[in-house]
C-alpha cells in the first residue's frame, strides 16, 4: 500500500533538486511514492530527475511543457495514489523522519488535515530561523477533533496558505475536489484554504520538520515582480469558490480582513516599477472589488491595517513612496 503521495514541481531546479530528493528518498516511510513534475525546465532538471528515477523505482516524472505550479501540483494531483498527499517544493528539504511522523499522527487522529511545523534555512549564513507564526497555536482549541469553526482568530490566518506544510488525505481531496490554481504565484492558496474550511477533523503536529530555503532568488516567491497580479485572482477564486459552497455569509468578515492583510503584504514586499501600479490599482478598483471599500473600522480585527488602508486611499503614491523611505 501506498501510504503517502510526494508531489514535487520542479522548474529549473538543478541547484537544490538533489538535497530535496535525497531527503524524500531516504525518508524512515517506505510505502511512498514520489511525483516529480518536470514544468518545462531549460537546465538540467529532467536529467537529474532521470538518474534519481534509475535508482529508485518509486520517482515518477511528468514532463509537461512550462505551465507554473499550479498546473504541475495538478498534473500530480490526477495520478496520485497513495492514502495521504505531501505537496512540497523542489528548493526545501526535510528531517527524514517527517513523512512517518505525519502519517503517524494523521493516522491517530484520523485527520483529513494535518498541519506540521517548519523553519526557515539560509544559506548563505547556515542560519535556522524560527516561523511560529506559521500556527497561531492561540487560536486552537485544546480538544480534537476541531474544525475551523472552533478557532478564536481568523480562519484565513490560524494557518499559511501553502500546502508544503501538510498532509492531506486523498479521499478528503477527492471529494471536496479542491484543486490548485493554474497560474505562477499564490497558486495554493485556493487548495489549502479550502481544505481547512471544510475539514471536519484538522489535527497539528508541533514539531519542526520541514526547512524551508529562503535565499533562492530565482524562487517564485523572490521573483513576484513577474506575476504581481496573482494574489487577486486567488482571493477572487477563493471568494467565488466559498459562494459556491455556502460559506461565505459565514465566513464574510474573516474573508475581507484576510483580502486587505494580504493585499498590504503584496504591496509592502513587492519591488520595482509593478509597486506603484499595485498601489495605484488597489486603490482605484480592487479594495472595492474585494469588498473592503465601505467597512468602518469596527469591521476589521487589525486596526493597524485599517490605518495603512486609509493612508492609501487618501494619499497619492508619490507622498506614500516618500513616507516609505
Amino acid at each position: 500500500m501506498c501510504k503517502i503521495s510526494v508531489i514535487i514541481p520542479v522548474y529549473n531546479g538543478e541547484t537544490y533538486l538533489a538535497q530535496c530528493l535525497d531527503s524524500i528518498i531516504g525518508q524512515t516511510l517506505k510505502e511512498i511514492e514520489i511525483i516529480c513534475v518536470n514544468d518545462g525546465s531549460k537546465d538540467r532538471t529532467q536529467q537529474i530527475l532521470e538518474k534519481y528515477a534509475e535508482k529508485d523505482s518509486r520517482i515518477q516524472i511528468i514532463s509537461q511543457e512550462n505551465g507554473g505550479a499550479g498546473a504541475a501540483r495538478n498534473a500530480g494531483l490526477r495520478i496520485a495514489r497513495g492514502e495521504y498527499l505531501s505537496i512540497l517544493d523542489g528548493d526545501d528539504f526535510f528531517e527524514l523522519d517527517m513523512l512517518e511522523k505525519a502519517y503517524k499522527k494523521a493516522k491517530e487522529s484520523r485527520a483529513e488535515l494535518l498541519v506540521f511545523g517548519s523553519d526557515q534555512y539560509y544559506e548563505t549564513t547556515g542560519e535556522y530561523k524560527s516561523v511560529a507564526w506559521t500556527i497561531r497555536r492561540h487560536a486552537l482549541p485544546p480538544y480534537r477533533p476541531m474544525n475551523y469553526r472552533q478557532f478564536t482568530d481568523n480562519v484565513f490566518k490560524v494557518f499559511v496558505g501553502w500546502t508544503w506544510d501538510k498532509l492531506f488525505l486523498r479521499s478528503f481531496v477527492e471529494e471536496q475536489r479542491l484543486y490548485f490554481q493554474e497560474q505562477r504565484t499564490s497558486n495554493d492558496l485556493l487548495f489549502t484554504f479550502l481544505a481547512i474550511v471544510t475539514a471536519k477533523n484538522i489535527e497539528i503536529l508541533d514539531e519542526v520538520l520541514i526547512h524551508q530555503r529562503r535565499d533562492n532568488q530565482n524562487s517564485l516567491s523572490n521573483t513576484r515582480e513577474q506575476s504581481w497580479t496573482c494574489f487577486y485572482e486567488a482571493l477572487l477564486e477563493l471568494r467565488e469558490e466559498l459562494k459556491k459552497r455556502g460559506l461565505y455569509h459565514e465566513l464574510e468578515q474573516d474573508y475581507i480582513n484576510y483580502a486587505l492583510h494580504f493585499s498590504l503584504w503584496n504591496l509592502e514586499t513587492l519591488n520595482g516599477p509593478k509597486k506603484k501600479e499595485l498601489y495605484q490599482i488597489l486603490k482605484k478598483t480592487w479594495f472595492h472589488e474585494l469588498g473592503i471599500d465601505g467597512k468602518k473600522a469596527f469591521y476589521f480585527y487589525q486596526k493597524g491595517e485599517y490605518r495603512k488602508y486609509q493612508n492609501i486611499r487618501k494619499k497619492s503614491w508619490r507622498v506614500y513612496e516618500q513616507e516609505q523611505r
